[in-house]
């Protein structure tokens, strides 16, 4: 058996004469938590209902923990779980009646029903919600309780589309934690456009527009991609901007205040040391020196706009 628990190749999706997908490709490993990422429109959606077996793709292949999810639909879909973007639920049922339901639904054998039940009651965090009906509930628990179908059967892989949309900060935060615990014991797709979420719960990144991936890495990668190596820098007794500009290793000086400086280096020749030493030799008592990071909204912005059609 392969590490990949989804291998998707060449997909293809048009929707009429315009064409959604373009021959995207990725791979999902054991034990990873993947982030989609990209703007509304970008295909995100799309991906995912072609990789559940929602969606037909006009050409290409998927596999699913190496069973061609084409030739044997119902076996590779007994590996997956899936939460759409509109969680799937009976507001009329219990919380156990759904859950039970959605469990046979996959075929599970009625003597595995109440001890799998049971574990995505817990995992979930749905105790105490297990005999109330799902109407009732906070859209947060309806969320966690959409999530509880999609693992109930165990699955190998986890995908969940667009899963903290429309909740509050304390209930993203729990829902997030659950995520990351989910990857700890399967692997999980997330789609999202928040990238507050990939640096939270994905171990890797793809990014998606226009139906085409234009980029993956790790989510460490992705907070360096194009990074511009330098630093801010504040003194109590400031030199002449002149005076910085002739350090060895110094590319740029930019004065931000009448004590605060932006100064960008040549990557393998970092002037902090020679700064430190200097301010201190020539009395310009250095206060502060902090290196500058991108955030990872900066970087997605950068990488979108340098692969626009």
């Amino acid at each position: 058996m392969s590490n990949a628990t989804i291998s998707a190749r060449n997909l293809t999706r048009s929707f009429g004469k315009r064409r959604i997908i373009h021959d995207l490709s990725l791979e999902l490993k054991r034990g990873e938590v993947l982030g989609l990422l990209g703007q509304n429109g970008a295909g995100k959606s799309t991906t995912l209902q072609m990789l559940t077996g929602c969606l037909l793709p006009d050409s290409g292949e998927i596999d699913i923990c190496d069973i061609s999810l084409k030739k044997n639909p119902a076996q590779a879909k007994t590996h997956m779980g899936y939460l759409p973007e509109s969680p799937p639920l009976h507001r009329e049922l219990s919380v156990e009646t759904y859950l039970r339901f959605a469990a046979r639904l996959r075929g599970m054998h009625e003597d595995d029903i109440d001890s799998a039940m049971t574990d995505a009651i817990r995992r979930c965090g749905l105790e105490s919600a297990r005999r109330k009906l799902i109407a009732t509930l906070s859209k947060g628990y309806q969320q966690r309780v959409g999530i509880a179908q999609a693992i109930v059967h165990r699955p190998d892989v986890i995908i969940l589309d667009e899963p903290t949309v429309g909740l509050d900060p304390s209930q993203i935060r729990d829902i997030r934690q659950l995520i990351r615990e989910l990857g700890n014991t399967g692997s999980v797709i997330l789609s999202t456009h928040l990238l507050s979420e990939v640096e939270s719960v994905c171990d890797r990144v793809e990014i998606l527009q226009n139906g085409r991936l234009i980029y993956g890495d790790s989510s460490d990668h992705m907070q360096h991609y194009g990074e511009i190596p330098g630093f801010t820098i504040s003194f109590g007794n400031p030199p002449a901007l002149s005076e910085l500009e002739k350090i060895d290793g110094v590319e740029s000086v930019e004065q931000l205040s009448e004590t605060e400086f932006r100064i960008l280096h040549a990557p393998e020749r970092n002037p902090g040391s020679q700064l430190l030493t200097l301010a201190t030799e020539r009395g310009w008592r250095l206060t502060q020196l902090t290196p500058i990071h991108a955030t990872l909204e900066d970087v997605f912005v950068r990488i979108t706009s340098e692969n626009r059609s």
